[in-house]
């Protein structure tokens, strides 16, 4: 596969700016996806899926002779932060922005697929831009898709770029890659009364106080250890912000975190039994959402990428312990596909992800397209 040239560079970097300058976030992605469909179908892929799973879209590029799928995924939705720069293709939609790289990302995916137009040798390509990655529900409804059988990878590979890490360094780890994490919305419901007799009613104070403190002791052990837990309280509120009512409902909602789905089973049981323990008098509702498990990286699959990353010379780190921060990437791996989600540095002095000022690099764009266009040919071959 020839390697991209100037003006292919220089118009994939046109088109991130574009991109970045009209995010939507999870599950509005309706332009974004019709913007890189048009590309796919530009680009000469063999057959487009529209519609994914919500708005995700899937493009194949199929060899001369029978073989593997290899699935290579990344994101179409950004996030609901507003973006602080002085960028000149800054976000121009009040309150998000493409502040996670997704828009970088897209493009790599791009550039690969600019340059299958010379095929792989046998086997097919699978590029999926995939919806609502950032609520954790994105990757489960493309798998529930009833055409997902149609597209059912063996291979699947992503990356996400890390600031703080050398531009163009490759991150692998086998084994767990990313946390598991599901935000828990607790809902208690008592009896108001007035302020000056609140012991008429029943106030969910004390149980929220409480709960405030016990949730987040639920946190032990480092990261990389088995037994490791998180629990960050993230919201708090109490009745009506009023000074004559002694309030009758409240609200806690709380991001649990593990690096395994077993632990992440326990801890939910032991967060749920803190909220009966402490709720005994009140009537509870528990929510959960952005529920992702854990990314799991297929000891295979990493070793390929990791093969291609030194084939291209690239600086390669052994990752001592997943990332805290979740993706939900794994659930291919827990369709079946020997899946390796790659850790790609951004650049030392980067803004960190998720910040108001964060922007991807554009110089990450050729190296991300390189890597994957090599793992491609590690596997599938190219054409004479």
């Amino acid at each position: 596969m020839q390697a991209l040239s100037s003006e292919q560079l220089n118009y994939l970097v046109a088109l991130r700016h574009e991109l970045h300058q009209s995010p939507e976030v999870s599950g509005e992605e309706i332009r974004t996806a019709e913007r890189i469909a048009s590309e796919l179908t530009t680009l000469g892929a063999d057959r487009l899926w529209r519609g994914l799973g919500g708005h995700g879209v899937a493009a194949e590029f199929a060899g001369r002779e029978n073989g593997p799928t290899v699935l290579l995924r990344c994101e179409l939705d950004g996030l609901p932060i507003r973006e602080i720069s002085d960028l000149p293709y800054r976000s121009t939609i009040p309150g998000k922005g493409h502040l996670c790289g997704h828009d970088g990302h897209m493009v790599s995916m791009l550039g690969v697929a600019a340059r299958l137009a010379r095929r792989p040798r046998k086997g097919r390509v699978i590029l999926l831009f995939q919806p609502a990655e950032e609520t954790g529900a994105g990757a489960q409804a493309v798998i529930d898709d009833p055409r997902w059988p149609d597209i059912r990878p063996d291979f699947a590979f992503a990356y996400h770029n890390v600031p703080g890490r050398p531009l163009g360094e490759v991150g692998l780890r086998e084994g767990p890659g990313n946390c598991a994490s599901r935000g828990m919305q607790i809902l208690l419901e008592g009896k108001s009364s007035h302020a000056a007799a609140p012991e008429d009613g029943l106030s969910p104070g004390p149980a929220m106080a409480a709960l405030m403190t016990c949730l987040p002791e639920l946190s032990s052990g480092a990261i990389g250890d088995e037994a490791f837990s998180l629990a960050t309280l993230t919201h708090a509120q109490l009745g009506e912000p009023t000074f004559g009512i002694a309030p009758a409902d409240g609200e806690l909602r709380v991001t649990l975190r593990s690096m395994t789905n077993e632990r992440m089973d326990a801890l939910m049981q032991e967060a749920l039994q803190r909220v009966e323990e402490n709720a005994q008098n009140l009537a509870s509702d528990i929510l959960w959402h952005d529920v992702f498990r854990a990314v799991v990286n297929d000891a295979e699959a990493t070793n390929i990428a990791g093969n291609a990353a030194r084939t291209l010379g690239l600086a390669c780190l052994n990752m001592p312990t997943p990332m805290r921060w979740s993706e939900d990437f794994g659930r291919f791996g827990d369709d079946g596909a020997k899946a390796a989600l790659l850790y790609l540095g951004a650049g030392e002095n980067l803004p960190q992800l998720h910040n108001p000022d964060y922007d991807f690099p554009d110089a990450l764009i050729p190296v991300a397209a390189d890597l994957f266009c090599q793992i491609l040919q590690d596997i599938l071959g190219t054409e004479a």
